[in-house]
């Protein structure tokens, strides 16, 4: 599976073309859908283009993602930096309506196994997020994994090299506990191709867009996500034939 990460908290003064209002993400989600994405994750925005977890706000994105991209399934983020921040958010995510298909969680944060419940109850998939071997072994801890979605392990290192040592850690945490769980695995930076390279290596989904890495293979910079989806698919076929 291939997730395509949209805008995350990139602004278009990064590149012009990261989707910020919902009527970009609509759009952007069509494109990447019909580069060859399966799934969607994506940071929904207030009038001002700050990240939001505002229930109208929620509401509003993923209505006109889901009428663009009709059952693709949708995901948004909830980190614990969104305005207003810290357990505060979780009033917001409580108050929303229009549910999307998962949320991602990430287990650095203090309040994950309460966000984590907080999903769960109103019918949300988690994704759970682990930046580090620590992230895994507090993940392999909690009581209630498996009704996770999948598990991201998220590389948040530009060094490929640091990301693959990581990596490698938090997947010896997982296999050694039993979890069983889908893998997502992506870089950031520097690490996003070598990361996606490994995920077609060892059959784990993957993803790619904007929120994670603005450059092509080649280094040079990427037009949109669709492009970086084509680049990231072809990418996974030369693996896969080799």
């Amino acid at each position: 599976m291939l997730q395509a990460c949209l805008n995350g908290g990139r602004s278009k003064a990064e590149a012009a073309g990261v989707p910020v209002s919902h009527a970009e993400l609509a759009a952007d989600a069509a494109a990447v859908r019909r580069a060859g994405a399966d799934e969607l994750h994506l940071h929904p925005r207030n009038a001002d283009g700050h990240e939001t977890l505002d229930p109208e706000e929620i509401a509003g994105c993923l209505r006109a993602v889901r009428a663009a991209v009709p059952g693709m399934p949708v995901g948004v983020g909830t980190g614990a930096w969104i305005a207003p921040g810290g357990a505060a958010r979780l009033e917001l995510i409580a108050r929303w309506t229009e549910l999307p298909d998962y949320a991602s969680v990430n287990l650095s944060e203090p309040d994950a196994p309460e966000t984590m419940r907080l999903l769960r109850s109103k019918g949300v998939g988690i994704e759970a997020g682990l930046w580090t071997a620590v992230d895994a072994e507090r993940f392999v801890r909690l009581p209630d994994q498996e009704p996770c979605v999948r598990v991201l392990i998220e590389m948040t290192s530009d060094d490929p090299v640091a990301a693959e040592a990581e990596y490698q850690s938090v997947r010896r945490i997982l296999v050694g506990a039993g979890i069983k769980l889908p893998i997502l695995l992506h870089g950031e930076g520097g690490s996003v191709w070598p990361m996606i390279e490994r995920a077609a290596h060892e059959g784990h989904d993957t993803r790619v867009g904007f929120e994670d890495g603005l450059l092509l293979p080649d280094g040079q910079p990427a037009d949109s996500n669709a492009q970086l989806v084509r680049a990231a698919i072809e990418l996974s076929l030369g693996v896969s034939e080799t």
